[in-house]
């Protein structure tokens, strides 16, 4: 059986709010008990409203809701290419734009990209003030997802935007996991979003929504984002099962981000106990966190479906090859950790330090 199909199978599970199915919408839908009408191309009651609820809470004067993350950044980066004039755009190595959206903001906008720093680390204001093109747009994203969720300290966070506006930079926040960075910060999402010309954040990853993003920042920078929504076929004729969806699951959440964040760091800590295995971070920083092994792939998969057969706990949904000898696989922290006793957890990881002994 695949990882993937032991998380939909498991009765516990280390990460996550469990697996995606229609329930997650059925759940949000039969929240609402009075009759209201749908959206219509981006404009009605349902949208608007839930656009002003998330402009108050990032701090913004505006905002826009869209069908993903992916749209809602490739506008924002692009409205400000236009407004300078300047097509270079800054940001991460492992940025997700750079990863896993097939080029789009280069081909379908033309922009070009500034990679800060190393794949393996955070950028820092060293990185930035090495760059000698005249970059127009500086992107961070909070929390690092690509590197086990580093997150820069505060101090560092503003030395990056106070450099970047020096030098005449538009700053964009990716926020897509902003909530879950909060703890850390011990900040409002308004505070941290503050620091930035605009921001995005999504409801489909910690929150555990449908889909959906939102965009905001200053009224006239919405205004067009708005315009380019509908040049990018974001404006379908009714968003409204994804906003239900995304406010419900922000109200169920967004007060549980610092427990997931705890019971990161208490899991990370079994796992660091173990031979051969640790984490990045050591210390999570946010809910989620990188576990790396010293066995291959095929060995590690080997492994983790043993302790689903064993004691039917998924402990990852994937595994990746970092080379012939070690791998790693991605934990981030839901609803679904809380259910596993503490008892059951001990035994899983006694039976992990022996079949990795094994293997050693």
């Amino acid at each position: 059986m695949k990882l993937t199909d032991q998380y939909k199978a498991a009765k516990y599970k280390f990460q996550g709010n469990g697996p995606r199915s229609i329930d997650t919408l059925k759940e949000a839908l039969n929240s609402i008990q009075e009759d209201r009408f749908a959206d219509l191309y981006g404009k009605g009651e349902i949208i608007e409203e839930f656009e002003k609820k998330f402009a108050v809470i990032l701090g913004k004067e505006s905002a826009v809701f869209m069908p993903s993350g992916t749209m809602a950044q490739q506008i924002a980066l692009r409205i400000y290419a236009d407004d300078k004039n300047n097509k270079k755009i800054a940001y991460h190595p492992l940025s997700h734009l750079e990863l896993h959206e097939q080029d789009a903001i280069k081909i379908l906008h033309g922009l070009e990209t500034v990679l800060l720093g190393e794949p393996n680390r955070l950028f820092t204001i060293k990185d930035l003030m090495s760059v000698e093109e005249n970059v127009g747009t500086l992107l961070i994203e909070l929390p690092q997802r690509e590197i086990g969720g580093y997150l820069p300290a505060l101090n560092e966070l503003e030395e990056i935007i106070e450099y970047a506006r020096s030098k005449n930079m538009y700053t964009h926040l990716d926020g897509a996991r902003l909530f879950e960075s909060l703890p850390y910060y011990e900040k409002s999402p308004a505070e941290i979003a503050a620091y930035f010309d605009s921001v995005y954040i999504s409801f489909y990853k910690g929150m555990g929504a449908v889909a959906g993003a939102v965009l905001a920042g200053k009224k006239d920078f919405i205004d067009k984002a708005k315009i380019w929504k509908r040049r990018h076929g974001g404006d379908l004729i009714s968003l409204y099962p994804y906003i239900i969806a995304a406010n419900y699951y922000y109200e169920k959440r967004k007060g549980v981000m610092s427990k997931f964040h705890e019971e990161a760091i208490e899991l990370a800590k079994y796992f660091n106990d173990l031979p051969a295995v640790c984490t990045t971070p050591e210390i999570p920083m946010t809910n989620m966190f990188h576990v790396h092994a010293d066995f291959s792939s095929d060995q590690l998969e080997k492994i983790v479906s043993k302790i689903f057969s064993e004691f039917d706990v998924s402990i990852a949904g994937g595994i990746k090859k970092i080379d012939e000898k070690t791998s790693k696989f991605e934990i981030s922290i839901g609803e679904e950790f809380s259910k596993i006793p503490k008892e059951l957890l001990k035994q899983v990881f006694g039976r992990l330090n022996e079949y990795i002994k094994v293997r050693s």
